[in-house]
């Protein structure tokens, strides 16, 4: 009686991992297992601290190697028996790394001499052992969880579903559309009996209340999550207007799968993740014809951004944030903040919406800065400067392509060198966007740009393969000189500029430097220039040293042909 009651007083309480800093608690259950190996007794305990997703059943607890088993067998003044010897240094109290195997069989002729082996190589002798002797065998384990595939919100799509008054619940047609409603905030009532409900609960009776074979009927008022939507949008996408099917074999045959994954590290654990777990599942069942969704995966790197919180440990926005000096200050209390620093994100309330930086300074001049910050898959610090240097570029470049009546400054013939320029500029831009280097792509354009500030009037190869070349980046910009040149069409749908390559060859180049990816010099070097002559003149730039505030760089990569990136 007394284990039963235990156990219901532990299932009454809070999970085990809120409670591994408690004091651990459990019963002896009265009987005793028998180790398979060496036939010891082992006392079974009736504990509460063992983590849910473990498993079920009974466990073998290893209070020397275990920081749980540890505590629990300290508590009750069980025997603490060390078999894996930790390296020198980390001998004190438990040990749950590897190192090397102890108390076990020396001879040869026991399968189980492992005494002296690495923990590694130990684990293997040991499985091979117990599978020949019948007494275990391997296995592998994947610790899936069940996923809660519901949500008490509004904006989630509904479930096809009804619920009987006698407590059936069955399938309805789809789809099923959201109603519109103007208060999504859940159902509460101050009665402690009252149910809490979703959003949904609030819906009209004509959209929540289905008739289903002439009963009465109430829809499901949760709502699906945002993987529902999310792991298979890009198989809608192939055919967004099929309404017999969610994306035909036709369609999937010519744009499936997908070429390339571009998302950050965090979505390999959820958005990479669920959505190859849902087209294995379609695949299993006959709907697509790949066992994979995507080809290629490239993950990008974050952008990083200061974040300050007040003397209670709350996040301020940073539009009430006044730096001085570096330090921030609330702007209206004028109270000292303290810094955080990390990626930016909204619950660290650190950045301004992308509607705002581009109504202020155009969103061309962001879309720059964002391509411009760094290379792709490398983090990189937020900086105001740098989207008003981008603003800087795109209005200089204005200046250059269109007069103050607002004509295209087009005319004349190209000289050698600027021809030379040209060619060399469509060769890096091309094969820079082909690798997803769109800040090197960038820094050709803009030098490119640089050398035509002189130029009253651009010779129309020129001023064409340069405004092309630029609509990636910012194509607002680009459309519109392309309306002025009299076009009808997209500037998007333009023939990307072709290169002759015995003019984009030169002795020389100009190699741009990056201190912490951010460009701070340039310098002109021959193009079969050593990787040590290019580390060695980008350090001597002032502008580097000046960067470098006496600091050894802890890394410099070299890219010949391409750029120098110091890492401080």
């Amino acid at each position: 009686m007394a284990l039963i009651e235990y156990a219901r007083e532990a299932e009454r309480a809070q999970l085990a991992k809120e409670r591994e800093d408690k004091q651990k608690t459990g019963l002896f259950a009265g009987f005793y297992a028998r180790n398979p190996v060496n036939g010891s007794r082992i006392p079974v305990f009736v504990a509460d601290y063992v983590s849910m997703d473990y498993g079920s059943g009974a466990i073998m607890a290893v209070p020397a190697h275990d920081g749980r088993d540890y505590d629990f067998a300290q508590a009750f003044g069980l025997d603490i028996v060390e078999v894996v010897q930790a390296p020198a240094g980390k001998e004190q109290g438990c040990f749950s790394g590897d190192g090397t195997a102890i108390r076990s069989p020396e001879s040869g002729d026991s399968p189980y001499a492992i005494t002296g082996l690495p923990t590694a190589e130990a684990k293997k002798k040991i499985i091979s052992a117990l599978a020949e002797s019948g007494r275990g065998e391997a296995a592998v384990n994947f610790k899936l969880r069940d996923w809660v595939f519901s949500r008490q919100h509004y904006w989630g799509e509904p479930f096809p579903l009804v619920h009987t008054p006698d407590g059936r619940t069955l399938p309805v047609a789809v789809p099923v559309l959201l109603p519109e409603m103007e208060d999504f905030r859940p159902e509460t009532s101050d009665s402690p009996d009252a149910p809490i409900r979703p959003p949904l609960g609030r819906a009209g009776d004509d959209w929540r209340m289905v008739d289903v074979d002439g009963v009465t009927c109430e829809r499901e008022l949760n709502s699906m999550p945002q993987w529902a939507g999310s792991c298979w949008y890009y198989l809608r996408f192939m055919d967004p207007d099929n309404d017999q099917t969610f994306c035909s074999d036709r369609a999937q045959k010519y744009f499936g799968p997908v070429d390339l994954y571009i998302g950050g590290a965090e979505h390999a654990v959820l958005h990479l993740l669920y959505s190859r777990f849902w087209h294995k599942v379609l695949y299993d069942l006959g709907h697509v014809g790949t066992p994979e969704p995507f080809k290629k995966l490239y993950n990008q790197g974050m952008v990083t951004a200061d974040a300050f919180t007040d003397e209670r440990g709350a996040y301020v926005d940073i539009r009430k944030v006044e730096i001085k000096e570096g330090e921030g200050y609330h702007r209206e209390s004028g109270r000292k903040l303290i810094k955080v620093s990390g990626k930016m994100g909204k619950r660290y309330k650190n950045g301004l919406p992308p509607e705002e930086v581009g109504e202020e300074y155009g969103v061309d001049s962001l879309r720059l800065y964002e391509m411009y910050m760094g290379p792709l898959d490398a983090s990189a610090p937020w900086s105001m400067d740098g989207i008003r240097g981008m603003q800087r570029f795109l209005q200089r470049a204005w200046r250059n392509l269109v007069s103050e009546d607002r004509k295209p400054k087009m005319g004349g013939e190209i000289s050698a060198d600027l021809e030379r320029l040209l060619h060399h500029t469509v060769l890096r831009v091309t094969d820079d966007l082909e690798s997803l280097r769109f800040n090197t792509a960038i820094a050709a354009l803009i030098e490119l740009n640089n050398a035509i500030v002189s130029q009253e009037w651009l010779p129309e190869q020129l001023y064409r393969h340069f405004v092309v070349m630029l609509a990636p980046f910012a194509p607002h910009f680009c459309e519109e000189i392309w309306e002025l040149l009299g076009e009808t069409g997209s500037i998007s749908e333009a023939p990307w500029p072709e290169t002759r390559k015995e003019l984009a060859r030169a002795d020389t180049i100009e190699m741009p430097v990056q201190v912490n990816g951010k460009m701070r010099a340039r310098f002109t070097v021959a193009v079969d220039a050593s990787r040590d002559d290019l580390e060695k003149q980008a350090l001597e730039q002032e502008n580097v040293i000046r960067h470098l505030e006496g600091k050894k760089p802890r890394k410099v990569i070299v890219v010949p042909g391409r750029m120098v990136n110091i890492v401080i």
